[in-house]
């Protein structure tokens, strides 16, 4: 996802968002371990997009609370 793509979304859809990618990162690590992923790119894309939307989710807080 892009920043861009995460900045249109509401703080609960982040949320989700968040906990879904967690959830398949925390998979991925699982078939790592096993040797059951060809794409390991894929880990480091996982990671980026948690980042960010943890990111943009505190920034989202704190202008909530500033307001």
């Amino acid at each position: 996802m892009t920043s861009k793509e995460i900045r249109d979304l509401a703080p609960n859809e982040i949320t989700t968002k968040l906990r879904e990618i967690q959830d398949q990162l925390v998979q991925l690590r699982m078939r790592k371990q096993t040797g059951q992923v060809e794409k390991t790119h894929e880990l480091r894309t996982l990671r980026k997009d948690v980042a960010r939307l943890s990111t943009i989710l505190n920034e989202k807080k704190r202008k909530a609370v500033a307001a």
